[in-house]
């Protein structure tokens, strides 16, 4: 059996996903769902494939082959190679999906690196996340996250809400596990993957203590629904080629008072532990290396579509058309260049194992959230109206008015189809549904951009350039009285 089939067998598994006012029953086969799943199964095939395959995997020390996202780096090659990985993974959905190339399942595998981390505060963590990781690893599957409370009152903590239970909170310990009630948003890809690991995105205060809390579920555990928004998925793969397959379902997830066995529970009502083992750069560098290949991925194809806009209508010779498809490739070329560099400033960590270059990975991603809106926007410039004369149905040019459209819907250097087709997907990167969720998205994914840029100030590592200025001062004073 194949790992895209296992995949869609084992998502049937009774979870509690909400579209529309009702449970969606079969999420393979339901219209919202269908495009993404084919998809996510498609791309787990590749693992399969007798010449992608061995890039994409490894040989655990119990024999088992597993995604190389939960390879644990001994050597800088081991960096690079997850890199290489992640790459093959971006590229099969030019970087549009972002919940399967392996963010999560990286973090999880740092997690279990550095189990040790805070055996003082929170003892049974180690053996806790070491069985985890060794039963998603082993398994294969795909996790997905949700880390902020619901957007109510931001004025105020989830501590003064009162008794509404907004936020996940325990309600309840017995000696399996604990009950908890509340909701997070927003599960990306929740409702057809197979983990969700439930933690604040924000540091928790002492006084929101009952709030500090890491916990991991199935995604079909009881008394846990998935309330999705509107979706954004056509059926019509020929006239909308991304949101006809790469609609990344968004979920709140709603817990009505549901179980969670101890060893899922990871962290408990300890705010200054958690932060600590949010922050530790183990689990942080090795999610934010796979977010940067995979903003590689993407922009790359937005340079793509972009020159491919401006040589059907043969603009490319004009000087302000080329400083913005080059600035296109700056951006390209920027994030390529710090996500190499990171690879190749990888550090060995005491623990014995290798960490790519922390600067190198924040300043990318810092610059994707500017990038990325900033590429969209040079789409829009290049086309103009452009987008928007394409005809309603591709298959308006073979129709009783086709002779017409073929004369008047050719490129310079192209027929109507392929212009046609060219015009349908940029206005699905841009100007669909699905393309103003992505602006969002990238925009956002991280946090509010200037809590990231100014947390990137205060982080880096400002003592040489300091010294290097002072000493410069004092020499050009010692100058000035020489000079005397």
């Amino acid at each position: 059996m194949s790992s895209g089939t296992r995949y869609l067998e084992r998502i049937q598994d009774g979870r509690q996903v909400w579209l529309n006012g009702e449970v969606v029953k079969d999420i393979p086969r339901h219209p919202a769902f269908r495009g993404t799943v084919q998809t996510i199964a498609s791309v787990l095939d590749l693992q399969d494939d007798p010449v992608v395959g061995p890039q994409l995997m490894f040989e655990t020390e119990t024999g088992v082959r597993a995604n190389l996202a939960y390879l644990v780096p001994v050597n800088k090659e081991d960096i690079i190679r997850r890199g290489r990985s992640f790459k093959i993974w971006s590229d099969a959905t030019f970087g549009v999906m972002s919940r399967i190339a392996g963010y999560y399942r990286s973090q999880i595998t740092g997690l279990y690196m550095n189990r040790h981390l805070i055996d003082q505060e929170q003892p049974h963590y180690a053996e806790r996340i070491e069985k985890y990781f060794n039963y998603v690893r082993d398994h294969d599957l795909l996790i997905a996250s949700a880390g902020h409370d619901p957007q109510i009152d931001r004025s105020k903590p989830a501590h003064e809400l009162g008794d509404l239970y907004t936020a996940v909170r325990i309600v309840k310990e017995t000696e399996e596990g604990i009950v908890v009630r509340g909701a997070k948003v927003l599960a990306t890809g929740g409702a057809y993957l197979d983990e969700i690991m439930v933690v604040p995105n924000s540091r928790r205060t002492a006084a929101e203590k009952p709030y500090a809390l890491l916990f991991i579920i199935a995604a079909n555990t009881p008394g846990v629904y998935q309330i999705s928004r509107e979706s954004f998925a056509s059926l019509d793969e020929e006239d909308h080629p991304l949101s006809s397959r790469y609609d990344e379902m968004d979920t709140v997830l709603v817990f009505d008072d549901a179980f969670i066995p101890w060893e899922r529970v990871m962290v408990k009502e300890d705010p200054d532990t958690l932060w600590r083992l949010r922050t530790d750069p183990v689990s942080s560098l090795y999610g934010q290396h796979e977010i940067i290949v995979r903003l590689a991925s993407k922009l790359e194809f937005v340079l793509a579509v972009a020159v491919e806009l401006a040589e059907s209508i043969s603009i490319t010779k004009f000087a302000h058309v080329q400083e913005k498809l080059a600035e296109l490739a700056f951006q390209v070329e920027s994030v390529k260049a710090l996500w190499y560099a990171a690879e190749h400033r990888s550090v060995l960590h005491p623990l014995g194992v290798w960490l790519p270059g922390k600067e190198e990975l924040v300043a990318a991603r810092n610059l994707g959230t500017k990038y990325y809106p900033r590429a969209i926007e040079i789409l829009q410039q290049l086309s103009g109206s452009g987008m928007l004369q394409a005809p309603s149905r591709l298959s308006d040019l073979s129709g009783p008015l086709g002779s017409h459209l073929q004369k008047y819907y050719r490129g310079a250097d192209r027929g109507a189809e392929e212009r046609a087709k060219l015009l349908k997907l940029a206005w699905d990167l841009v100007g669909s549904r699905l393309g103003a969720r992505h602006e969002l998205y990238e925009r956002f994914y991280s946090g509010d951009p200037a809590r990231t840029y100014a947390g990137q100030y205060v982080e880096y590592d400002k003592r040489e350039l300091i010294d290097r200025s002072r000493a410069a001062c004092i020499g050009s004073a010692g100058f000035r009285q020489a000079d005397a």
